[in-house]
């Protein structure tokens, strides 16, 4: 292939994969070496997944956190394909689409993210809902309005995972069912949130038990039926009623990268150098939850949205130096902290030196993640929505009155 014509294919649409393609449009290509850039996603739209939570309790609508790609890749040169990636031949530079054309590559960024793991436990990928896309959350959303709609007194709620998901959808749901929400949280270790700074796991405790969560800790879910989960704790058996189990626990890697004959770590990952480039093949990137990286400190990268989010910076600068004879850039991350909402105008957060809870966190959070939406047009009509509705709502309810 000539300069003219070379082609970067990036497949996922995440954090990892959209900020790399927007990153990539902005770089300063000489006219003639501009390569042609390819987005690939099996959904129409981007997820600003730390968001997903707010769409329950009707904090947010879905065109807020969930924009349409075409919208957010105008004027940006970039080609966005709804499809699925059925497979990779690293040999011959070709990506598979499902129903679709074969599209050649030069480059080719691996930002998949992760799928959830239902087949851990019998009966789980029947009756527990995942919660990780937008149409989780709708199928979540469906089922939330039958229970609310019925004459049952209490709605029993098992949520599956005691780690930053959990949390944030126990006091989301019990914020939005109240006094009719009985919540049940399991966690297989001995404390929730083990990877959270102190200050955080407190908060979420408070908040927590305010809400009248009961917390499961050491507790193995054994099996789930149409309306029981089976936990064992200290290797006795208990099987207790539900109406509605949320399975939050665990990320596997797609099929598709699994089934790459590069190497991988027990979990599928697929190992990178420090510079984001796939071992043995420096044409191939990869970042996000695929990804199993050390970065130049020797750190290990943690799978979460604010790491693909700074990855995406190295991997689109890495492509274009390595397409424009430039040296590439040892990836450095940088631990900017952590936030967590819980429930309504509630958060916590923690980082740089800064250490918050409540509604003045809740505000922060908002505002950090305003900030990092993809693209400048987005954010203002976000910003403007965000300041404008509560007057809106505001003006209505004295109307009503």
């Amino acid at each position: 292939m000539t300069e003219q014509n070379m082609r970067i294919v990036i497949l996922g649409g995440g954090f990892g994969g959209l900020y790399t393609a927007l990153r990539l449009s902005q770089l300063p290509w000489e006219s003639q070496q501009k390569p042609e850039i390819v987005l690939v996603d099996q959904s129409d739209r981007f997820l600003f997944s730390p968001l997903l939570y707010e769409l329950l309790t009707g904090e947010l609508q879905t065109w807020e956190i969930a924009p349409p790609f075409t919208e957010l890749l105008e004027g940006t040169g970039v080609r966005f394909y709804q499809a699925v990636a059925s497979g990779i031949d690293i040999d011959q530079k070709r990506v598979h689409l499902q129903n679709g054309p074969e599209i050649p590559y030069d480059r080719l960024v691996l930002a998949l993210g992760g799928e959830t793991p239902l087949d851990l436990v019998p009966g789980a990928t029947s009756y527990a809902y995942p919660f990780r896309t937008v149409n989780d959350v709708y199928r979540l959303e469906e089922q939330l309005r039958i229970l609310e709609e019925s004459d049952a007194e209490k709605i029993r709620v098992a949520i599956v995972g005691g780690g930053y998901s959990g949390v944030e959808l126990a006091c989301k749901l019990a914020d939005r069912l109240k006094e009719r929400g009985r919540f049940r949280l399991i966690e297989i270790s001995d404390q929730i949130l083990r990877t959270s700074p102190e200050f955080n796991r407190e908060a979420a405790k408070k908040a927590l038990e305010a809400r009248g969560v009961f917390i499961d800790l050491e507790t193995k879910v054994e099996s789930i039926t149409q309306d029981t989960i089976s936990l064992e704790y200290k290797n006795q058996v208990d099987t207790i009623p539900y109406d509605l189990a949320i399975w939050t626990v665990g990320t596997k890697v797609a099929p598709v990268v699994r089934n790459l004959p590069l190497k991988q770590n027990q979990r599928g990952q697929i190992t990178t150098d420090t510079t984001l480039q796939v071992l043995d093949h420096p044409e191939i990137f990869a970042l996000g939850d695929l990804a199993d990286c050390l970065d130049a400190n020797g750190q290990q990268i943690p799978a979460t949205a604010q790491a693909a989010f700074q990855q995406a910076d190295y991997v689109g600068w890495n492509i274009w130096a390595s397409l424009t004879q430039r040296p590439l850039l040892p990836f450095r991350y940088q631990q900017l902290g952590e936030m967590m909402a819980l429930g309504k105008d509630n958060a916590t957060l923690t980082g740089l030196g800064i250490k918050l809870d409540g509604s003045l966190a809740y505000v922060a959070r908002r505002l950090a993640y305003l900030y990092r939406m993809p693209t400048f047009d987005h954010q203002l009509k976000v910003g403007f929505n965000w300041l404008v509705r509560p007057i809106i709502e505001t003006i209505s309810a004295v109307t009503n009155d």
